[in-house]
């Protein structure tokens, strides 16, 4: 049997915890006209709980409906393979009284916990229920999801989380906002340990923004999905700005502006066939190595086009997506946060078959240049790789650190240190290709091998320096250039020599700090080889409670 596309759902039997599926009707039978007994009674009790449950009908789930919105199993069936999912204290309710409470029931008080499967591997998952008390969260609620988090960290199994809730509920007071500190430390506890995604699919307003806040990937569904601390009502009343839901907190602010998202599907569909597909390069928990998925693409392939990827100029932009989609099984890439610090591009790919972590400069944006968002979106990708066994794959194009005040004065030092961090903490096999340039400080950065690379190659285009020709030569020979007769063949003749002699990759070459420079279209067979020997790796780490990384 061969193993579901990316995608692809897979049909298992149902569980009793299910909505039972339409199918062919049954033959009719003479009625049994004989008293219940009193176990079937029971049954019958039972039976007509699950029901009202299931099946509930009230304006609060007659108005989402006739919308097309779908409710919180709808979306769980979407997300898992077919029939896997197995509910869990469904009968649950909430215990507050009075302020209407009392006449009006909240069937799974708000939440749907449980577990299923993704692709035949065991998830947790939990869904916001808006037709509940608009999903808001109190002490049962909390205590549901307390439940299903801690069913995931002792079985080393991922845990997806459905957002859409309208906050705290208001009359249960501090027995609310106690719940979700406890989800907030079970999330820390869950952290490095097993995977973690959120999905936005409707609002995620106030303290509950820190729940998706605390996990690994967060989706957001476009023209749906919104996060806040403080909404535009309590904007408007301490500040005075005048700014609406979208602009506050919609996913395009939470993808491009802010870096809170890490995926902005289109629609719920895309949403759940974006969270399967991720959690396909992704192990089950940090004690496992990611799934190694058969590929056809020859680990042996060469590429002519990579020959020339690279313009002659260094001055000249490239997309980097190219090179990425080249090297990787089947040209597939899962970008990570796309619209984010486009200097720098994330994302998870395979390399025969082994799922790598991608870190790439972007020429094309800032010329690849590292900023603080850069820096910030950089560091957290490849602390997750190292945590979760996912080797990192580095391409460098980096003509340094991004210049001017408004860097300097937003922490560009403590931000870019956060970079240095991640990548010398990191012991997952760690390989380096350097397409062009890799100047200055970012060399210390991009995976070098001082940094404890396992391999690094270069392109005879890389040019490793402390700083680029130009620069170089306006700092080296700035009295001789002043008293030249003609300045600007001078300085063409010392640009040359100094590219001759330094912007090259063999003086590292030479000394070892690059391993081997190759011709780009050998990169992909070479890269794979070397992660074979890799992946057996074992690296130790000095005895601590934990680094203290500059936050």
């Amino acid at each position: 049997m061969t193993d579901p596309a990316d995608g692809e759902r897979r049909p298992e039997a149902l569980s009793p915890a299910r909505r039972t599926p339409p199918g062919p009707a049954p033959e009719a039978q003479p009625p049994d006209l004989r008293p219940a007994s009193a176990g079937e009674q029971k049954l019958d009790q039972l039976r007509k709980r699950r029901h009202d449950v299931l099946h509930r009908d009230s304006e609060a789930t007659r108005k989402p409906r006739a919308q097309g919105r779908a409710d919180a199993r709808d979306r769980i069936d979407a997300l898992l393979d077919l029939g896997s999912f197995v509910e869990l204290d469904m009968f649950a309710t909430a215990r507050a009284t009075g302020l209407g409470r009392d006449e009006r029931p909240a069937p799974g008080d708000g939440v749907v916990v449980g577990f299923g499967a993704i692709d035949g591997r065991d998830v947790a998952v939990y869904a916001f229920d808006p037709t509940v008390l608009g999903g808001s969260l109190g002490e049962v609620t909390a205590e549901k999801i307390v439940k299903v988090q801690e069913l995931a960290l002792r079985n080393r199994i991922p845990i997806i989380g459905i957002n859409d809730s309208s906050g705290a509920r208001i009359h249960e007071g501090v027995a609310a906002l106690a719940g979700y500190a406890d989800i907030f430390y079970r999330h820390v506890r869950s952290s490095g340990v097993v995977p973690q995604l959120s999905v936005i699919a409707g609002p995620c307003t106030g303290g509950a923004a820190y729940s998706p806040a605390l996990t690994d990937f967060i989706f957001v569904v476009a023209g749906a999905g919104r996060m806040f601390i403080s909404g535009p009502e309590l904007v408007r009343a301490t500040t005075g700005e005048e700014v609406g839901f979208d602009e506050l907190g919609g996913g395009e602010v939470l993808s491009a502006r802010s870096g809170v998202a890490h995926f902005l599907p289109a629609d719920e569909p895309e949403c759940w066939a974006g969270v399967r597909r991720l959690l396909s390069h992704l192990p089950s928990s940090n004690a496992e190595a990611p799934p190694v998925r058969p590929t056809g693409d020859d680990p042996e392939r060469a590429d002519p086009e990579l020959q020339t990827l690279v313009p002659g100029d260094p001055n000249l932009p490239y997309d980097m997506h190219e090179v990425v989609t080249r090297l990787l099984d089947d040209r597939e890439f899962l970008e990570v946060q796309p619209f984010f610090a486009r200097n720098l591009l994330a994302g998870f790919g395979r390399l025969d078959g082994h799922t790598v972590g991608v870190v790439g400069n972007q020429p094309r944006v800032l010329a690849g240049a590292i900023d603080i968002d850069a820096s910030t979106k950089a560091a957290r990708f490849i602390r997750f790789c190292d945590a979760f066994n996912v080797p990192i794959l580095s391409l460098v194009d980096v003509p340094g650190y991004l210049p001017g005040t408004a860097q300097e004065h937003g922490g560009i030092i403590r931000h870019g240190a956060k970079l240095l961090y991640a990548y010398a903490e990191a012991t997952v096999p760690k390989l380096a290709v350097v397409t062009r340039k890799d100047y200055g400080g970012a060399y210390c950065v991009m995976s070098p091998k001082q940094m404890g690379a396992d391999l690094n190659l270069a392109w005879p285009s890389a040019e490793i320096a402390v700083m680029g020709p130009e620069a170089a030569v306006g700092v080296l020979h700035r009295r001789e250039l002043a008293g030249a007769s003609d300045p600007a063949a001078r300085r063409a003749e010392l640009v040359a020599d100094y590219t001759a002699r330094f912007a090259n990759p063999y003086v590292a070459a030479e000394r070892g700090y690059v391993d081997d420079v190759v011709e780009p279209r050998q990169t992909r067979r070479e890269l794979i080889r070397a992660l074979r020997l890799c992946l057996r790796k074992r690296a130790e780490r000095p005895d601590r409670k934990h680094g203290n990384i500059p936050l």
